[in-house]
């Protein structure tokens, strides 16, 4: 392998997130953070290396996002998963969450219904009820291998005139599904018969493991294409949300007409000239380094699946086919939710995102971020597993 993923870089005495925020979110600063969706693991150096060329001109101003930053994410996106996006199409965004509030505000009044798949990333109910909309939880169904599916009978049951908009998580982040093209078909169906816009956040579609294929939505067909807004970005692929850069691509012209109403609004003007160098590099030239940071990950997550199986009456760890969290089922430990967040702090000091932040559906589950360096990797099971040894002892 021409990457070397076995350490990364310390960022104990940085300003990164997931180190910052132990004491406030887990009570103590003695926990080793598994929590936020970003890598320990060190962003690409050709990105590095074409941010730093850029700052050899002294000047750092205004800059427009460039047209050649675009064409790669088009073209790559194009041969990695057969989408069909113009100039025209796309728009610049710092973040998904923001694109998805805009959308939200384009295509919604207060009081509309906003369908939610959950458990999902918590910023998608959230972002529902912080605009005044009602979001429409429609569960997934989780089936007897721990997988999950999307439950079509109570999604047909919970839309009326009221609902107007679909948040997609696909891949979908936390249970680490690669939806099907006969999966999506069906939610299309549904949306045309009832004239919902689809929001696609697609943001893991790059982390997808063999043999699977993301099915980008706007490619399902032509229809497809007059109701669905896709956000996509280098953010997770590349670990680089520190750059705050991200795109949706509206292939429809009238979606994009309304779409611009609220993205002007609030002035995402173009962003940072060296988030459009990071952005354009990564996509030029990481092909290479993203097939080898998936075959690492997947070593990773295949670590926490054979220490699963060992202590299987205690935990399962649902079958993953994208993104790098691992969506853990704790229900066989007897634990209430504070009890079983507790038993992770205390006893295996690591700090994971508590199930129920993605919904009741979360009860008894945590996640895992397994995107570290395989050193990293080692002490998170080695602490997994004097934590289980401990707990069956009891």
């Amino acid at each position: 392998m021409k990457y070397d993923f076995t350490t990364a870089a310390n960022r104990e005495d940085t300003n990164a997130e997931k180190y910052t925020l132990r004491e406030e979110l887990f009570g103590t600063q003695d926990v080793l953070p598994a929590w936020v969706a970003d890598m320990d693991i060190n962003t690409p150096d050709f990105v590095l290396n074409a941010v730093k060329k850029r700052l050899e001109h002294p000047i750092v101003g205004y800059e427009e996002m460039p047209d050649s930053a675009f064409d790669a994410q088009i073209q790559w996106m194009k041969k990695e998963h057969g989408t069909a996006f113009k100039r025209e199409d796309m728009f610049y965004s710092h973040s998904v969450v923001a694109s998805m509030g805009s959308v939200i505000a384009s295509f919604t009044e207060e009081g509309d219904g906003v369908i939610v798949q959950t458990p999902v990333y918590p910023p998608f109910f959230h972002s529902v009820t912080q605009l005044n909309r009602k979001v429409v939880k429609n569960p997934l169904r989780r089936c007897e291998d721990g997988s999950y599916t999307f439950d079509i009978e109570d999604l047909r049951a919970k839309i009326n005139k009221r609902t107007k908009l679909l948040l997609l998580c696909s891949p979908h982040n936390p249970v680490g599904r690669v939806w099907r093209r006969e999966e999506l078909e069906v939610i299309l169906a549904l949306c045309l018969e009832h004239n919902i816009v689809v929001f696609a956040d697609e943001i893991h579609s790059d982390l997808v493991y063999t043999p699977n294929k993301h099915i980008s939505f706007s490619t399902l067909n032509a229809a497809a294409k007059t109701l669905t807004l896709t956000a996509i970005g280098v953010g997770k692929t590349f670990n680089m949300a520190g750059f705050s850069i991200s795109s949706v691509a509206i292939e429809d012209e009238n979606l994009r007409n309304r779409f611009k109403k609220a993205y002007e609004s609030v002035h995402y003007a173009q962003g940072s000239v060296l988030s459009h160098v990071a952005f354009e590099t990564a996509y030029r030239e990481g092909r290479e380094w993203l097939s080898e940071l998936k075959i690492h990950l997947y070593n990773n997550y295949m670590l926490l699946k054979k220490l699963s199986d060992k202590y299987a009456s205690f935990i399962k760890l649902t079958p993953i086919e994208a993104t790098y969290l691992a969506w853990i089922d704790c229900r066989g430990m007897g634990m209430r939710d504070k009890e079983l967040r507790e038993f992770f702090i205390k006893d295996a000091k690591l700090g994971l995102n508590a199930g129920l932040a993605f919904g009741r559906e979360g009860s008894g589950y945590m996640r895992l971020n397994f995107a570290v360096s395989s050193e990293i990797m080692c002490e998170i099971i080695d602490r997994l597993e004097s934590a289980f040894l401990r707990f069956g002892d009891e």
